[in-house]
């Protein structure tokens, strides 16, 4: 059976397509492992803005066009926010006691026979070298709630494209982008555990075991023997934000006091 994509969404696809066509050069592999029909979680790691529309690209062409869990306020940007809406894509509010109420719409989603793509970090990983970085525990909560394949995508490249952080992407020449999905994880043997926070856990560990191991394949190397963990290891990213608050904050408070800047 063909799953539906909302006219938003093939919309978006026909401008954005031959873009990323143009300026990227893929490498793709593990298609044969992409569910046909049914609902399915496509499980990928995160490094830069590109991502997802590299990621949605990759399944959008093998007939699995994924529906999102975005950060919340993208649907509060004027016309961005509609056209997300109307392309399928599931609100979440991180780091709330409301971000559970993505659960219903992401749960009615994989009933459909949906795809539906998430990066189980959250944001960027904070990995000075780019690895995967310790994962929240929304995307293996909901596999093991509904059932359904979970299927670990490896991404490389990207970041090369646009930088993490960056805004101004490097075009020329064409960098090459590696996707590659794997089989799904096994998570059969903690399913009738789905309530239990350690079966959770464990699921967890287990998609982003696969994802590091199918990265470390792409690069060819090893990744660290210790996970970054941005409760242990501290978040570079929320401590530069912070400091750069901290520095308007005060040359706002320079001004109105008539000081220089």
């Amino acid at each position: 059976m063909t799953r539906p994509v909302p006219p938003m969404y093939r919309t978006a696809a026909a401008i954005l397509r031959p873009i990323l066509r143009m300026t990227m050069r893929r490498d793709w592999r593990g298609v044969e492992h992409l569910p046909a029909e049914g609902g399915f979680i496509a499980v990928g790691n995160h490094m830069t803005n590109v991502d997802a529309l590299v990621f949605a690209h990759f399944l959008y062409d093998h007939g699995a066009a994924p529906r999102f869990l975005a950060k919340h306020t993208l649907f509060e940007v004027p016309v961005l926010g509609w056209m997300i809406r109307k392309a399928g894509q599931i609100p979440v509010r991180r780091n709330t006691t409301s971000a559970a109420d993505a659960l219903g719409p992401a749960q009615a989603a994989l009933a459909e026979g949906l795809c539906l793509g998430i990066f189980p970090e959250g944001t960027f990983t904070r990995d000075p070298d780019l690895w995967p970085m310790t994962a929240r525990l929304g995307a293996a909560r909901l596999a093991l709630s509904v059932r359904v394949p979970v299927i670990p995508v490896a991404q490389w490249g990207a970041q090369d494209v646009l930088a993490r952080y960056g805004k101004v992407p490097h075009l020329v020449p064409r960098r090459t982008v590696h996707v590659h999905a794997g089989p799904p994880v096994d998570l059969d043997d903690l399913y009738d555990r789905a309530a239990e926070p350690e079966a959770v856990r464990e699921a967890t560990e287990r998609i982003m075991s696969r994802i590091t191991a199918m990265l470390a394949e792409i690069r060819g190397e090893e990744p660290p023997a210790r996970v970054y963990d941005t409760r242990r290891d501290g978040d570079p990213r929320a401590e530069e934000l912070a400091a750069r608050a901290a520095r308007k904050g005060a040359r706002r408070a320079r001004r109105g006091r008539g000081e220089a800047a």
